[in-house]
């Protein structure tokens, strides 16, 4: 089966109509903080672009009834959750209609299982991603490829979705070392925060598609 890309962190509605026509999977827009939060108008208009493409909304803080009530009112299909949210939270927005993503920020200092396996019950989608320590991601640290290969073995159930510091010249090679579902990219493919360039992007995709998955 084909490796699926996330395009996350988008800010303008142009990079939405360039992922989509280009065969992006999913697509992200950030209510956590950091440099790429949008406002919910903003939000609206990449949903807009977006067309038929999915579109997850990214959250940090805010409770089940906030997130239910964003994603009415501008148009998600899914929930990306950081953080310490409990498994009434996944289950309440899956009963609300919206596809559930979990997050492990994998922490060099603990066993790769012990920190994905509480999640997994709770997941349509498992990601994972280096540690931060500010809890914004975005950064370009890539994640180390053996944890995430661990991660990948101890991930039974949802699907598996591969984040921290992927580029074009990246992607191939962890595809082929972890195998996962999905690939999640953000700040690899920018020329400022928020702002993907538009050749990095479709580059991006064009070396999802050509490589090798689950090797």
């Amino acid at each position: 089966m084909p490796v699926d890309v996330k395009i996350c962190g988008l800010t303008r509605p142009a990079d939405a109509v360039l992922a989509s026509t280009h065969g992006a999977w999913r697509l992200g827009i950030v209510f956590a903080g950091g440099p790429r939060m949008v406002s919910r108008s903003l939000a609206r208009e990449i949903v807009r672009a977006a067309q038929v493409v999915p579109v997850i909304g990214v959250y940090r803080s805010q409770d089940v009834a906030t997130i239910l009530e964003i994603s009415r009112a501008v148009g998600l299909r899914g929930a990306q959750l950081h953080g310490d949210y409990p498994a009434e939270a996944a289950r309440e927005l899956r009963d609300g209609g919206l596809e559930v993503w979990r997050v492990a920020s994998i922490s060099p200092e603990r066993p790769v299982p012990g920190q994905v396996e509480g999640l997994l019950e709770q997941a349509d989608v498992l990601l994972v991603e280096p540690r931060h320590l500010d809890g914004h991601g975005g950064k370009g640290v890539a994640m180390d490829l053996d944890r995430a290969r661990e991660a990948r073995l101890a991930a039974d159930g949802p699907r598996f979705a591969l984040a921290g510091g992927l580029t074009p010249d990246t992607v191939a090679e962890a595809i082929r070392f972890v195998g996962p579902d999905v690939v999640d990219v953000s700040s690899g493919i920018e020329s400022a925060p928020g702002i993907k360039d538009p050749a990095q992007l479709v580059r991006f995709l064009e070396q999802v598609r050509d490589a090798n998955p689950r090797a």
